[in-house]
């Protein structure tokens, strides 16, 4: 794992030389829109709805599921070429149907809304291609709503803040200066695996 570090940390440092002609001008701002897939929030929603069907040893389940998201917008300023700090805010629902036993019960829905302060490491730069990893934590405000087929259980929904975060191992641009389409791969609130398209000035 050691070796592992070192490696990408040589690896960025030389990038970071090889770039050095390239930051003499260098934009400082960034916005950027992405969807995603695989998030946080529907791992935990994957996860409670299988815990909740064991524990109730399958008399009650959740079924027919979808879902929107994870879309996300996030601003970066550039302190210098290589570091950018700025915020992701990303927002994930959801619906799926409750079962008693084989009966249809009702609809649960849940949403997500993030916000993460972010820092980026853009460590390959060049004038139409980059790359670059991604650190972001935070918290995320979560809805869960539970609509009923039977009416005496109108109000059954709760809020809860939940921590957080986005790590990013690689993300890749190409494009011009201004406007880049760009891919990222980590874990988190994103998405294991997103893509989008960013505007620089």
């Amino acid at each position: 794992m050691k070796k592992i570090f070192g490696m990408i940390v040589a690896a960025m440092i030389v990038a970071t030389s090889v770039n050095a002609q390239n930051d003499e001008e260098y934009l400082k701002h960034e916005i950027g829109i992405s969807y995603g897939m695989l998030s946080n929030s529907a791992w935990m929603s994957i996860g409670e709805s299988l815990g909740t069907t064991i524990v109730m040893l399958g008399s009650v389940r959740y079924d027919n599921s979808s879902s929107f998201g994870p879309i996300a917008m996030e601003y970066f300023y550039h302190l210098n070429p290589v570091v950018g700090i700025g915020a992701v805010g990303a927002y994930v629902c959801e619906t799926k149907d409750m079962f008693l036993g084989n009966s249809h019960c009702g609809e649960a829905k849940n949403s997500y809304v993030t916000v993460l302060p972010a820092v980026k490491f853009n460590w390959l730069r060049k004038p139409h291609f980059g790359l670059y990893s991604k650190v972001a934590a935070g918290a995320t405000f979560r809805s869960q709503k539970e609509d009923f087929t039977s009416e005496q259980n109108e109000d059954n929904s709760k809020t809860s803040v939940l921590f957080n975060f986005q790590l990013t191992g690689i993300g890749i641009e190409a494009g011009s200066k201004n406007v880049r389409g760009f891919a990222e791969f980590g874990v988190g609130e994103q998405g294991l695996a997103l893509a989008g398209i960013r505007f620089k000035f």
